[in-house]
């Protein structure tokens, strides 16, 4: 980090804070603090929900997703597309009609109090759980690969984001937002530039995609009917699209988004914009660490990209048996390299025996490659116990403070450190609101003012970001951030969209039904999360943890008919005859 980074990094991230107070202070009302004043353009509603959805983790754990285990990630967001036209069809213009601060206020209408508190309180602990880990995400990165202490930064990134969040309320969120989504897309599409000029001059972007794929990067498309896969185009367009229908429908730190709309179609056409532009947006993320990879064909890369576990190993009794693993790597990236050429060669004059060939010796290599890796990871448990062996969060973060110029650098931590700030202020501005609105004000006796409401939600909103900070201060690293969060979501999406189909189309199904299959439909998630996913080692689960999206959903429904076919038989009077 040279002088100029750290001017880029301190300017970008005090510009953002800055502009969010000045654009939106003095919120008279809560329809302004909470709606931002129904004025929001299309454009601002899809940026702001693709901003919300893409946290530092996004940026981080993605292009590390792509490298070690290629494309097929993109297979969860197949269901996003079709779930945003049910959003569009369903959702906004019931949330719109019913002139709606929160999602879960409608349940209460549908249903009763008890039922909206307690998808208000699932929402809670989901969402508070996601804040401190969009908070940890880069802190404990950043904290690894440059050295800073990772409780202040943890303070830092969370205070940033409280200040123009409490200020401004949703329409601070917005507009930073904005700002946000242009410095994080400007950041990746320069670097995407960079490795394509550090690859070997006779590498064209052509032939980088025939090397990855060569290396089995590019398989997107996975038909398998296994439900232990976690990515498959089934799980995709299914667990997907009702994990997505939960997050865009009912979770709050979305909806808030799209409520701010001026109109009715002005909050479809943000919504369409998204489901147009996210697939493609993840795509790219995922290619920039698909060239990350061809890029460290032809350059060497550590044995394990957490510096502080490769700090552990070498300072234990097991260091020169790590050691001899780094000079096996050594002599297996010069293989690596003839190979590549090889394969490069035999493109050129369209040889397609020696293409067979040099790809065949590619996968061998690649396997040694993946050995070498997991005997590292092994060195680093035996030598520290506690220092993280799971390195895929650490990819790209290395790759930019090691091979970017001076300057891109710290524009680099600004779009990693801007994610951050742009999916925890939605998140925060939620809780607030959900914990001012659905329980703080409707659990209360007593006539009190707008100004008295607005006041809550913003000391409500202060004290989930405390909240998220501490969560950040204790959360453990996962085997992948990005898969961590969607986790944490699977768990409860699926019976909170539950709730939600029901009150919209299962009208005879009254409120004690749904309340009770919620409370046991969320018990039965947990136990399957965790016999069939948790205890087992990553990659060996039973179940793939998008399933338990369309488990919840289907859970809540059938076990809601259960109960209110047996309340309406004890009902049902007995026949004299």
């Amino acid at each position: 980090m040279k002088e100029l980074d750290w001017f880029i990094l301190a300017g970008t991230l005090l510009f953002i804070v800055i502009y969010g107070v000045w654009k939106t202070k003095g919120s008279k009302n809560v329809d302004d603090y909470v709606r931002g004043g129904n004025n929001s353009k299309w454009w601002t509603i899809g940026l702001s929900v693709m901003a919300t959805q893409a946290s530092a983790i996004t940026f981080l754990s993605t292009p590390g997703q792509a490298f070690h285990d290629g494309m097929g990630f993109v297979q969860f967001y197949f269901g996003l597309p079709f779930a945003m036209i049910i959003i569009c069809m369903v959702f906004v213009p019931l949330y719109h009609r019913m002139k709606v601060y929160t999602a879960y206020e409608f349940l209460e209408g549908r249903f009763d109090l008890k039922t909206r508190s307690l998808a208000a309180v699932l929402f809670l602990i989901q969402r508070g759980l996601a804040a401190g880990i969009t908070i940890f995400a880069p802190s404990i990165i950043l904290s690894a690969v440059l050295g800073w202490d990772l409780r202040t930064l943890n303070i830092i990134i969370g205070t940033l984001v409280i200040i123009y969040t409490v200020s401004g309320g949703t329409k601070a969120v917005s507009v930073t937002q904005k700002q946000q989504m242009f410095i994080i897309m400007t950041g990746m599409f320069i670097t995407f530039f960079f490795i394509l000029g550090y690859l070997p001059s006779d590498i064209t972007f052509s032939k980088a995609m025939k090397i990855a794929g060569a290396s089995n990067k590019l398989n997107i498309l996975n038909f398998d009917l296994d439900t232990s896969s976690r990515y498959t185009i089934w799980s995709g367009i299914t667990g997907g699209l009702f994990l997505f229908l939960a997050y865009f429908g009912t979770d709050q730190s979305q909806v808030q988004r799209y409520l701010s709309g001026k109109s009715i179609r002005e909050s479809q056409l943000g919504l369409v914009f998204n489901a147009i532009f996210k697939i493609p947006m993840q795509f790219f993320i995922l290619l920039v660490g698909v060239m990350v990879f061809v890029f460290y064909q032809y350059n060497p890369s550590p044995l394990n990209f957490n510096p502080s576990a490769t700090q552990a190993v070498m300072e234990s009794p097991l260091a020169d048996d790590y050691r001899l693993l780094q000079e096996g790597q050594i002599a297996l990236e010069a293989e690596k390299r003839i190979a590549q050429n090889k394969f490069s060669s035999a493109l050129e004059i369209k040889e397609f025996t020696a293409v067979e060939e040099a790809k065949m010796q590619i996968i061998r290599i690649n396997q040694k490659d993946s050995t070498n890796r997991v005997a590292a990871k092994s060195l680093i448990g035996q030598a520290n116990s506690v220092v993280e062996t799971n390195d895929k969060d650490y990819v790209f973060i290395h790759f930019i403070l090691n091979n970017l110029p001076t300057g891109l650098v710290g524009l680099l931590l600004a779009v990693i450190l801007s994610a951050a700030m742009s999916s925890t202020a939605s998140e925060l501005n939620a809780l607030g609101t959900i914990t001012a609105l659905d329980l703080y004000k409707r659990n209360r006796t007593g006539i009190f003012t707008e100004k008295h409401y607005v006041k809550a939600s913003k000391y409500f909103t202060l004290l989930w970001g405390v909240v998220a900070i501490f969560i950040a201060c204790v959360a453990n690293l996962f085997d992948n951030l990005i898969q961590l969060v969607n986790i944490i979501g699977s768990i409860f999406y699926g019976n909170v969209l539950g709730i939600f189909l029901i009150a919209f189309f299962f009208k005879f199904i009254k409120g004690n039904a749904v309340f009770f299959a919620a409370i046991i439909t969320q018990i039965i998630i947990c136990i399957i999360y965790y016999y069939l996913i948790h205890i087992y080692p990553s990659g060996q689960e039973k179940l793939g943890y998008l399933w338990l999206n369309f488990f919840g959903a289907a859970l809540v429904i059938i076990i809601s008919f259960v109960f209110e076919a047996f309340d309406r038989m004890l009902k049902k009077p007995l026949s004299t005859n």
